[in-house]
């Protein structure tokens, strides 16, 4: 089932490139493997997939040692300034940074395993209060306040759009996005790129994927429905 699921995940993500005249290979699935087994994400594993997201520090530490060294793990979820000690040499890439204490530690732990950590902007694209995030607004001062740090380097912006049965409801916020990081590009900020726009996920990847994602997370059209009692 997991392969014909990112089979289909696959096919959709090269039908949504094909209509935006994008380059398949500049798009990334990350498999958002919360709450769910090893055994399922090994089958994953198999079927080729060697990205995966994490909600929660505990289930990337859980899950690291027990899975093959190669998977790049995304720490996507809301991220703890206590919990960064414990997988600052793990993840490849943090998703989720939305404030400059959080930016501080990041940089002071991945100092000590010798690393610069890959880290993208959390917006806040909705302004949902029940979201974490940088105010849309409140982005571009954001990063040139974070680009100081030598240990972090900004990749990139990452979002959850507001939750809505119809994915063209969010094309707005997608659109918005992509500007965001033109932006900030223009301003040639040192330790900044904007390679990545974390964006788009189950219900929405397709067009997020037509207004610049790179990175999409899919977690339920290729898992199925996630264990919330976890």
């Amino acid at each position: 089932m997991i392969k014909d699921n990112i089979a289909n995940v696959h096919k959709n993500i090269e039908a949504a490139a094909k209509r935006a005249n994008r380059d398949l290979k500049d798009i990334t699935l990350i498999d958002v493997s919360k709450t769910k087994p090893v055994e399922m994400l090994q089958e994953a594993y198999d079927a080729g997939e060697r990205d995966f997201g994490e909600n929660k520090v505990q289930e990337i530490m859980d899950k690291y040692d027990k899975l093959p060294s190669d998977i790049r793990w995304h720490m996507i979820g809301h991220l703890q300034t206590n919990k960064v000690k414990y997988i600052a040499d793990k993840v490849y890439m943090i998703h989720s940074l939305e404030s400059e204490k959080l930016a501080a530690e990041i940089n002071k732990q991945a100092a000590k395993v010798g690393r610069v950590i890959p880290v993208l902007v959390e917006v806040n694209i909705g302004d949902e209060e029940s979201k974490f995030g940088i105010a849309y607004g409140d982005v571009i001062d954001f990063v040139e306040k974070i680009a100081q740090y030598p240990n972090i380097t900004i990749e990139g912006l990452m979002t959850v759009a507001p939750y809505t049965p119809n994915a063209e409801d969010n094309r707005v916020f997608f659109k918005q996005m992509k500007q965001l990081s033109v932006d900030i590009t223009q301003k040639n900020i040192d330790n900044v790129r904007m390679n990545v726009l974390s964006m788009g996920m189950t219900g929405d990847y397709e067009v997020a994927i037509e207004e610049g994602a790179n990175y999409v997370r899919v977690g339920t059209g290729i898992f199925g429905e996630r264990n919330y009692s976890i």
